[in-house]
């Protein structure tokens, strides 16, 4: 066997998982070309998650394919973010396994970020930056700065070390080598988008399953994803059917197998949380008042996640 013979490892497997955008996913696959290669080798695993739209046909054109990367179209049928995660995972041949979602667009230097930090560090897990992008239309008056992060949004400023669970990592930019889902397990499918079910949080679990068992986690603020924000998300309503979706999956994991009447302090926080939103409201308006009405209606969804579980 000669030099010749012997194939470089993968460092970095890019997986995108998708299900119905085909109408934002053209702007994604082209982004993926523009990015600047790492020097390291690196491939593409496109997750199409039970797309019943015109999505097989677009990754069926190998067009947006950047050049000289290995690229591979696997279709996951059970619904589900986390299956499809799972499933991206199961494929990757890459020493890291790095998400991106279908409605983002990664800065050029994504890819050259996160492979010097995997060089210079070797950490097990990296999380990145995500900076809010408005497609269409001015923020509305009423997004205050705090419920950013529910778009999305995220800086932990300088490159540091992450071990607070306080400080996770989101899933539209994060890298995990691949060998630690054998040590810890896969994305919990319970949690995590399904469909058209606003819900999510199998990112931040798997976070704090991380920090739990002492794996390191590196903050890269150089691997910078800009998260593209649909109009249908600029909704008062999308917050808090977010929240509330947020309160049965934890209602419900919270309850076990116990009795079905929940606590009564879940009913004294749910009156509290609701009378300082109606009062905040009365007092400065609804353009104030929403991360208040968030917590009451994640209390609403909490009670009725844990009586029908």
């Amino acid at each position: 066997m000669t030099v010749t013979d012997i194939q470089e490892p993968i460092l970095i497997t890019v997986a995108l998982c998708t299900h119905n955008h085909a109408d934002r996913l053209p702007r994604t696959l082209a982004d993926l070309g523009k990015l600047t290669s790492p020097s390291r080798l690196w491939e593409i695993v496109v997750v199409d998650n039970a797309s019943t739209d015109e999505t097989p046909g677009l990754l069926a054109d190998t067009s947006w394919w950047p050049p000289g990367v290995a690229v591979r179209i696997v279709r996951e049928e059970r619904l589900g973010l986390s299956n499809a995660r799972n499933r991206a995972l199961n494929e990757a041949r890459g020493k890291y396994l790095l998400f991106v979602d279908d409605d983002e667009t990664p800065d050029p230097q994504w890819l050259a970020a996160y492979e010097h930090d995997m060089l210079t560090y070797a950490p097990d897990a990296l999380g990145g930056r995500i900076d809010v992008l408005f497609e269409h239309g001015e923020r509305p008056s009423w997004l205050q700065d705090e419920l950013l992060g529910f778009l999305g949004h995220l800086d932990h400023g300088e490159g540091c070390w992450l071990s607070d669970p306080a400080t996770p990592f989101y899933g539209g930019n994060f890298a995990v080598r691949n060998d630690i889902f054998s040590e810890i397990g896969e994305f919990d499918a319970e949690l995590g988008r399904k469909g058209k079910i606003n819900s999510g949080g199998e990112d931040t679990e798997f976070y704090r399953r991380l920090v739990a068992s002492g794996f390191s986690v590196r903050w890269v603020p150089g691997a910078i994803i800009n998260h593209r924000i649909r109009v249908d998300k600029l909704r008062r309503r999308y917050f808090l059917e977010l929240h509330y979706r947020q309160g049965l999956a934890e209602g419900s994991r919270k309850r076990g197998s116990g009795t079905r009447l929940p606590p009564k302090y879940l009913f004294g926080q749910l009156a509290r949380a609701t009378g300082k939103a109606l009062q905040h409201r009365f007092k400065h308006g609804k353009e104030q008042s929403l991360r208040l009405e968030m917590n009451a209606i994640y209390f609403l969804g909490y009670i009725q996640g844990w009586i029908s579980r």
